[in-house]
């Protein structure tokens, strides 16, 4: 008689890391970012064992900053997993015992333990489906240490499959019928295409939108690129100009907050009409209240108002009053730009640099950025071509992300553009915030050239000799003032001490050769440290680039 103890004995078993490994996997997770310890280093082992790329950083920050940007450049976004301590030593003190799920659940879309290792598949499958549907955004899986390294039969894990692509929701006919008839009768109108654009593949939709009816429109940030920055009918170089005197703003995965100045005068007309096209029905009428929405995917919404408007043969009469006033005003702000960058005086200014540096961009290069005038002049001059290529701070402003976005970035462009290139633009400040990531990018020989605009301080610094007569006062806790760095130190040599390509650059000659060759050495990642006026600043602007309370 067969002995069915020694059946049960001899099952195969399977680790708690593997489970979640493989749940990971067939959720199509193809990037781990993080830093490895106690009890999460299984995981990750067991994540390549599996063909997941696990990239090791150095910093934690760092590493969900790579994994948003990773989300956004593939559609899979951001899943933390967190390890926790032993389930039997809760509200004991144990080691970094914190309410992590608790905590998360305030900033994520989703956020839950797994009640065993055979729920594990369930709930990752979960964490990735809310990841992605609706307004796509961050969920946390905390993981109890004694799970990982847990054994289970294999027969008890019950396997869940892929989650299915987010469905495509569709604008009310009655409300895409009204926004067409809006746009029409608009004397003044304006496109502002969006990150959320860009993320719903918008781009072929949005492109004949604007190409067949002739109408101007403005890219936010990370919506450049969507329709192309040198295209004719793009307005950005009179992004003032167009948002105050606009009559008709049609918001495409746009949000108006204090990036476009919450829709509000004197930014814009009182009685401005907006029509928000949006897959979040919670964002539609924040701060104003829009004259038309459309909820639903960006691309089918587009694809909904262009079969709309093409009922009727229409286009907007390139030759109006408004486009006179925005092609003017574009001319004289395009021509006080160049007179900047034409400057021959040194230290350089921002203008002069980045002048430089568009000439030799390629086209289809990622543009990561960060930084205060450092990344809000760069997005006005350096001009992007493609979707989904350019990445910076975005709606909170946040200092750090550069060299994460860039890592990202990189091991996209090398698994699916091999010869593409990133160019990481970061102020000084910006750079500190994540510079030993420099680390990072030598150790995976990443195609990333690293750009730091270096004017001594944030927002403004001082040269080395008002530095040292500041010093013979008092000493620099005293004396010094709060936004100033140490001037005209040398951040080419963090790149060279982990064995990359490092430059030091003060004249617009160094700054092209040096260029010229990171851009010509595909072997080795590059940082240029280029020097600029320490009290260099922006061109006259018509507003605040923050909009501030009336109160």
């Amino acid at each position: 008689m067969p002995d069915s103890n020694f059946a049960e004995r001899s099952e195969e078993q399977v680790s708690g890391a593997k489970v979640i490994a493989q749940a990971l996997k067939t959720q199509d997770v193809e990037y781990v970012f993080g830093i490895v310890g106690v009890p999460v280093t299984e995981i990750a082992i067991a994540a390549q064992q599996l063909g997941i790329k696990y990239i090791g950083m150095r910093n934690e920050q760092a590493a969900c900053y790579a994994a948003s940007a990773i989300g956004y450049l593939t559609g899979r976004p951001l899943l933390v997993i967190g390890g926790s301590p032993e389930r039997n030593q809760e509200t004991m003190g144990a080691f970094q015992e914190f309410p992590q799920v608790e905590a998360c659940r305030l900033y994520t879309k989703f956020s839950a333990r797994p009640s065993s290792i055979e729920a594990v598949p369930f709930v990752i499958e979960k964490a990735v489906r809310s990841s992605i549907y609706g307004r796509p955004g961050a969920c946390y899986v905390d993981i109890p240490a004694d799970f990982v390294n847990l054994q289970v039969n294999v027969s008890s894990i019950k396997h869940v499959e892929r989650c299915m692509s987010p469905p495509i929701s569709m604008a009310e006919t009655s409300a895409v019928c009204t926004a067409a008839s809006v746009i029409k009768n608009a004397k003044q109108p304006l496109l502002i295409i969006g990150k959320g654009a860009a993320y719903a593949h918008a781009e072929e939709s949005i492109q004949k939108l604007v190409e067949q009816y002739k109408l101007p429109f403005l890219p936010t940030p990370m919506g450049k690129g969507v329709v192309p920055d040198n295209h004719p009918y793009c307005v950005g170089a009179a992004r003032s100009r167009a948002l105050q005197f606009a009559d008709v703003i049609v918001l495409f995965g746009a949000r108006l907050n204090w990036i476009l100045h919450f829709g509000l005068p004197p930014r814009y007309q009182p009685d401005v009409k907006f029509i928000q096209v949006d897959i979040c029905a919670e964002e539609l009428g924040n701060n104003v209240k829009p004259a038309v929405t459309l909820l639903g995917d960006i691309n089918a919404v587009t694809k909904q108002l262009l079969e709309e408007l093409d009922k009727t043969p229409w286009q907007y009469p390139p030759e109006s009053k408004w486009w006179k006033t925005l092609r003017e005003k574009m001319k004289s702000n395009e021509a006080a730009s160049k007179e900047l960058a034409s400057r021959e005086s040194l230290p350089m200014n921002y203008y002069t640099v980045f002048y430089h540096v568009q000439e030799q961009l390629p086209r289809d290069c990622f543009v990561v950025s960060e930084g205060a005038n450092t990344m809000d002049i760069g997005r006005t001059v350096l001009q992007n071509y493609l979707p989904r290529h350019r990445l910076d701070a975005g709606t909170f402003g946040t200092m750090g992300v550069g060299l994460g976005f860039a890592i990202a970035a990189a091991m996209v462009a090398k698994d699916r553009s091999p010869g593409q290139r990133v160019i990481c633009v970061e102020g000084d400040s910006a750079f500190g915030f994540s510079g030993m990531e420099v680390e990072t990018i030598c150790r995976y020989n990443l195609p990333i050239i690293l750009l730091v605009v270096n004017n001594n301080g944030i927002y403004q610094g001082f040269d080395t000799d008002t530095w040292k007569e500041m010093l013979k006062f008092q000493d620099a806790a005293s004396v010094v003032p709060p936004m100033c760095l140490l001037p005209n130190s040398h951040y080419e040599q963090v790149m060279t001490a982990f064995g990359g390509k490092g430059y030091f650059v003060q004249t617009p000659e160094e700054l092209q050769k040096s260029l010229r060759q990171s851009l010509a050495d595909t072997a080795k990642p590059s940082l240029i440290n280029i020097m600029i006026e320490p009290q260099a600043t922006r061109k006259t602007q018509d507003f605040h680039w923050l909009t501030r309370s009336n109160m």
